[in-house]
């Protein structure tokens, strides 16, 4: 096992990057194991300001966070048992019919699910200790995927052997997955339900892997939302996230090329003050009760179209964490 030490300007703490070799020696774990921080409560992190969606949005100039959703919550109410924004919601369910268009406005998940699954095959297949080179690996596990919108995640994990519960608060979202899921018998035996993680947690349903993709950046309520991540999680169950750094390469890529320049998601998806630092996300997991083992960036090659796993977690990042001990 060879380590090495990461310094990233500006930051706080260290982060350790360990690489695990596996059986066969063309295929490798990235782990990455957060440590050192200093005393700092997320909700102690500066207020964001906020953007105007009507016109082409300018990142907040103290640097402002999502720390405190509630108060930059527009046009949506949030109690304390939800972290719904129902503006965010709106947006989803206006493109909802979109979600299985290659070439529509989710064209970019599309593109990056690929990516998306090999980080969750591997983190998954080295947590339960499962082969990750059999057809399906993740045989007998019980997973959730958080904001499954249409379900193109929660349809190759179910091809992957796992049984995959769906949830999302668009209704329109669980329909057009149910109508997709049902034309494989693979993915046939999915359960999808319109309601939200809360609400799950009420009925104290509990998974061995909870999982949300591009969700908490859209959510009014980052923290509670994680804390319902984690009530779902078994102990020693994991815990998987994806999200946007609010860095100035994420605010030029992610929002201005992405959304105003080439026009590859609807202008407005994204608002810059409602993104994640790396940094931020593992301190909120870390209050949940999650700790994080390891995280990765996505990183886009123009020139083949494709994504691939990299140390950049500049832009867009995924963290793989496990439930503690309560």
């Amino acid at each position: 096992m060879t380590s090495k030490l990461l310094r990233r300007a500006g930051v706080s703490h260290y982060i350790f990057s360990r690489i695990i070799a596996s059986p066969k020696p063309n295929c490798q774990l990235n782990r990455s194991a957060f440590a050192g921080f200093q005393s700092k409560h997320y909700s102690d992190v500066a207020q964001p300001a906020s953007i105007d969606p009507s016109l082409t949005p300018s990142p907040p100039v103290n640097g402002g966070t999502a720390a405190d959703k509630k108060s930059v919550d527009k046009g949506s109410t949030s109690s304390a048992s939800s972290s719904l924004n129902k503006a965010e919601l709106a947006k989803f369910a206006a493109i909802a019919e979109t979600w299985w268009d290659p070439e529509g406005p989710f064209k970019p998940l599309h593109v990056m699910n690929p990516t998306r699954l090999t980080f969750i095959r591997s983190t998954l297949c080295w947590h339960f200790r499962r082969d990750p080179y059999c057809a399906r690996p993740l045989e007998g596990l019980k997973i959730v995927d958080v904001g499954c919108g249409g379900g193109i995640l929660s349809e190759p994990l179910a091809r992957l052997g796992a049984t995959v519960t769906g949830i999302d608060a668009v209704e329109k979202n669980i329909k057009i997955a149910r109508l997709h899921a049902d034309l494989d018998p693979l993915t046939s035996t999915i359960e999808y339900h319109c309601t939200t993680a809360e609400k799950l947690v009420e009925a104290q349903k509990e998974f061995d892997a909870v999982i949300a993709l591009e969700v908490i950046e859209h959510v009014s309520d980052p923290a509670e939302f994680c804390k319902s991540l984690s009530s779902l999680t078994v102990t020693g169950g994991a815990t998987v996230i994806s999200t946007i750094n609010r860095s100035m390469r994420a605010y030029a890529t992610a929002i201005i090329a992405a959304e105003y320049l080439l026009q590859w998601l609807p202008k407005g998806t994204h608002e810059w003050s409602s993104f994640l630092t790396p940094e931020e996300l593992v301190l909120i997991l870390q209050r949940a009760s999650v700790t994080v083992q390891e995280m990765a960036g996505f990183v886009y090659n123009p020139l083949s179209g494709r994504w691939s796993l990299s140390e950049d977690v500049s832009v867009n990042f995924i963290a793989f964490g496990t439930k503690n001990n309560q």
